[in-house]
């Protein structure tokens, strides 16, 4: 009996079962695409290439790591470093006295420029030719000595360079001629230069220390008693990789890669989950509640409440299972466009590929499954339990008021997201950017549990104006009051969207314009020497001094820090600045706003901080704070200066000697150029571009480099408000267009009664626009209580509405709510009333 009434349901009542399928079609595609993107960011790897003749590879840790305890455990908190982590030289001569040790050859890349017709290479030291396998050697000349270098056979074909040609070559650690000594084998990882060690050791400005080093095994070594040898001389000195994880040496983008991937499955699916679940019961619930009448006719024939809750769990196993499992291709679909984006924007390295494994699938279809038997159950519990002419008496008239758990609830949630979002206005930027979504659920489940009231308050309200419309007016003003419950299920959909898509887009639209005002305010530069390749060329600013006309030349080298905080690890922007700091203030005003960045020449171990970044360590000028440099050494500088002018410049000002042994590439990114009283800007850029041969522009270039910058994070925004909003406003009209269907019966009475079909055309239409009305301003209200500390934690600053944003959106809406009610009148409308009375019976 009981799955034959379930079948009915199915067949006899197409728009719930319809709208039901579509909802979890979209909610099992959502937690598909993220569960996918986590997999992927746990299980990436890729294959080594150049390591893969050494089975043992050793290197530095590229991350900083702290252990906390929490009660009984200790808990483990990573973040990667912002540039190449190195380990010491002299790791080589220890590994190189190890019995199963046939030879442990040092590897170092730094970038090399030449003149033109020469392609960027990377420059090695000659110890590292012959790690790629025995094909990697000297194919024609000799190794190379002072001031000589070895090319590889194609990149010298190519340049028409054979041993004996000289060339000038511009490293990290200074320019100078270099005659070809010999050539090499063709490398697979693209145009390669070796020097002599020593050589190659000063020129890649970092002395002393290596990228890795590959270990070859003795004759009759295994690979794992060759690693054990290896892990034990090193210690902890250095982290020793074997296997496939010798890719992620090979390949160090591949950590930042698997963090972002995990990031976004992980944090965002999360959210992304939940919204899906809270959709799911949400249309679950609505299309039960619709059925209210069909459970009281139960009840009076006999039906008991145990089979009657049989009936709609028989329901959600015919329904969910099928349709989540239809939601897992888009899913896949959506994942595979999402992680191409990444690939392409350069996120993710190529090689890497997508996991697709069943354990998100069967996530997906379990978690759909589960939410619609939840939600059918609380939506029948009450009627189940009813007396037969009781449950008829409700089910004709819509209950007054929403039970007490219900409004206790919705109060303690509402309460619990404001409480959050003050929380969030204590916490550092990047801190209270992750509490954004949680505030946005917590207030969302707020408004959905009481929905009931927002929408008599709304009908309330907005009844007044409408009454005014003429007769589809107040019928609208009376049907939304007198239909409160029904109102709610239409407007919470709209909220959604409009909370959503407002708290990820506007966030991204303050920090964009926050950025470009402190870039423009903060840059006081004349001109801006731009790097066109890696970084520019050692000394340049030193030469841009040296022009007729200018005053000022300051290098500016890009790294980033990791800072310790709230009892986590983040990563901040920073900038290494060289010259006199007394002169900083001549192309540099970051609105300091206590101590003096002049004060950053009183040596290499202080440091100047933003305000977000300085509240973030409860520091002031005087104090010493323990900070991270880019690759995760410890050092705690003294703070000389707080400045305001932090987002899209930097969170951090310190001296370029501190940081230059510790970034990836010794080369600056960027040479700001003051010029002289007087002096004519024309003459003095001409003069910059022929003495330094590179691009020169204004303080806009600066700008487009720190636009450039976040262009990952806000199109990583973007796509998240896009899968959101869109997932959210494809739920909307699925919940309107069944709302709209389910009223054949009021449609019919209303015809019946004389109502013409333009006038209840009229009284839909303004109540979509009621309905839009309100889901825009609750939804607007819940994202400005998010944004507004979030912002501030962030940027320092009030929430940024560009016009551009504000009114797609809300116009958005006002069309999704007309078409979603609208077409579904329209097909209504077409039935004689008598069909429609008779439908609806």
């Amino acid at each position: 009996m009981t799955n034959g009434l379930a079948r009915a349901s199915v067949r006899f009542r197409p728009a719930s079962f319809v709208g039901t399928l579509v909802a979890l079609l979209l909610g099992a595609a959502v937690v598909t695409a993220c569960g996918v993107l986590l997999q992927t960011g746990l299980t990436a790897r890729l294959e080594p290439v150049r390591y893969a003749s050494a089975p043992v590879v050793v290197a530095a840790e590229q991350a900083v790591e702290i252990r906390k305890k929490v009660g009984e455990d200790t808990q483990t908190q990573e973040q990667a470093t912002p540039e190449l982590a190195r380990t010491d030289a002299a790791l080589v001569g220890r590994l190189t006295a190890l019995p199963g040790v046939a030879a442990a050859r040092p590897d170092t890349a730094f970038p090399v420029t030449a003149a033109s017709g020469t392609p960027a290479l990377t420059g090695r030291g000659h110890a590292a030719l012959g790690i790629a396998g025995p094909a990697d050697r000297l194919v024609e000349g000799r190794a190379p000595g002072a001031n000589e270098v070895v090319l590889d056979a194609d990149t010298a074909r190519a340049a028409h360079l054979a041993p004996g040609a000289n060339l000038r070559l511009t490293a990290p650690g200074g320019t100078a001629d270099y005659r070809v000594s010999g050539l090499a084998a063709a490398q697979t990882t693209g145009p390669t230069a070796w020097f002599a060690d020593a050589t190659a050791d000063c020129l890649s400005g970092h002395p002393g220390r290596i990228d890795a080093i590959a270990v070859q095994p003795r004759e009759g070594v295994t690979a794992a008693a060759l690693a054990a040898q290896v892990r034990q001389a090193v210690g902890g000195a250095a982290k020793v990789h074997s296997g496939d994880d010798r890719g992620a040496v090979e390949h160090p983008a591949l950590g930042e890669a698997r963090t972002m991937l995990m990031g976004i499955g992980g944090t965002f699916g999360g959210y992304a989950t939940m919204t899906a679940i809270f959709v799911v019961m949400s249309t679950v619930a609505l299309a039960t509640g619709q059925r209210a009448r069909e459970f009281a006719l139960l009840r009076a024939v006999g039906a008991t409440p145990r089979q009657i809750r049989r009936t709609i769990a028989a329901e959600a196993v015919l329904v969910a299972p099928a349709a989540a499992a239809l939601g897992v291709l888009p899913g896949l679909a959506l994942a595979r466009w999402w992680f191409g984006q990444l690939t392409e924007r350069g996120a993710v390295p190529p090689g890497v590929r997508l996991d697709i494994g069943p354990l998100p699938m069967l996530a997906a279809v379990l978690t759909c499954t589960l939410a619609a038997l939840t939600a059918g159950f609380l939506a029948a519990r009450r009627p189940s339990k009813l007396r037969a002419a009781q449950a008829l008496g409700e089910a004709a008239v819509e209950t007054p008021r929403p039970g007490r758990v219900r409004a206790v609830l919705g109060l303690l949630l509402a309460a619990g997201g404001i409480a959050i979002a003050g929380v969030a206005a204590a916490l550092d930027g990047e801190k209270a950017a992750q509490t954004a979504l949680g505030v946005v659920m917590c207030l969302m489940l707020a408004v959905a549990l009481l929905g009931p009231w927002v929408a008599r308050i709304a009908a309330t309200v907005l009844g007044v104006p409408l009454r005014a419309g003429g007769a589809p007016g107040s019928l609208a003003a009376d049907n939304t009051r007198a239909n409160a419950r029904r109102l709610a299920s239409a407007i919470t959909p709209i909220v959604l969207v409009t909370a959503f898509c407002g708290t990820l887009l506007v966030l991204q639209s303050t920090l964009r314009h926050t950025s470009g005002e402190n870039v423009r305010a903060g840059i006081t530069a004349d001109h801006v020497i731009g790097a066109t390749g890696p970084g520019l060329p050692a000394g340049t600013a030193a030469r841009a001094a040296e022009v007729p006309g200018v005053d000022t030349a300051v290098g500016v080298l890009r790294t980033g820090l990791v800072v310790e905080s709230g009892g986590g690890l983040s990563s901040a922007p920073a900038l290494g600045v060289d010259g006199d700091p007394a002169r900083l203030s001549k192309v540099l005003d970051l609105g300091v706003r206590t101590g003096s960045l002049a004060d950053l020449g009183r040596g290499t171990d202080t440091v100047a901080l933003s305000t977000g970044l300085a509240d973030a360590l409860d520091a002031g000028v005087g104090d010493r704070v323990p900070l991270r440099l880019g690759d995760g050494t410890a050092v705690r500088p003294l703070v000389v200066a707080v400045y305001e002018r932090g987002l899209g410049v930097g969170q951090a000002v310190l001296p370029r000697a501190a940081v230059a042994a510790h970034v990836t590439a010794d080369q600056d990114s960027q040479v700001l150029v003051a010029d002289a009283p007087g002096a004519d800007r024309a003459a003095v850029a001409a003069g910059l571009g022929t003495t330094v041969g590179t691009s020169v522009t204004d303080r806009a270039g600066f700008a487009a480099r720190a636009d450039k910058d976040m262009e990952l994070s806000g199109w990583a925004n973007t796509v998240m408000a896009g899968v959101l909003g869109g997932f959210a406003a494809v739920s909307a009209a699925n919940t309107l267009v069944m709302t709209v269907l389910d009223r054949r019966r009021e449609v019919a009475l209303l015809r019946l009664a004389g109502t013409t079909r333009r006038q209840v055309r009229g009284m839909m239409r303004w109540e979509a626009l009621l309905v839009a009305a309100t889901g825009l301003a609750v939804g607007a209200v819940i994202a400005w209580i998010t944004l507004v500390p979030v912002t501030r934690g962030v940027a320092n600053a009030s929430p940024y509405v560009p016009p551009m944003l504000g009114l797609p959106l809300a116009a958005g809406a006002v069309l999704l709510c007309l078409g979603a009610t609208g077409l579904p009148v329209r097909a209504l409308l077409r039935t004689r009333p008598v069909e429609l009375a008779a439908a609806r019976q």
